[in-house]
């Protein structure tokens, strides 16, 4: 079976983004057994809030980070790329 060649950033992108979709699935299917295991066993217990709500919190702003570089275009590697832009031109404008 013959491969195709792909194109680098391409395939990078896609990565991240299958990545990104696996964690937002899994990140789905704990939060939802936390806050089963909550409601069966403490339930009536609520302190300041109830126990899952931190973990559905902070891992949640964590994985809207991993969303916003993956679909927001601020990604290391598109940051990386401008930055090489950037000094490509300033070292054309010298030369000139």
């Amino acid at each position: 079976m013959e491969t195709t060649p792909r194109d680098p950033q391409l395939w990078h992108q896609a990565k991240s983004r299958a990545r990104f979709k696996a964690s937002l699935f899994t990140y789905f299917a704990v939060n939802a057994l936390l806050w089963v295991i909550w409601a069966v066993t403490s339930r009536h217990q609520f302190y300041p809030l109830p126990w899952p709500a931190w973990s559905t919190i902070f891992w949640g702003f964590g994985l809207l980070i991993q969303g916003v570089n993956t679909y927001g275009g601020y990604g290391r590697g598109t940051m990386m790329e401008r930055e090489y832009e950037r000094l490509l031109r300033e070292k054309q404008e010298r030369l000139r």
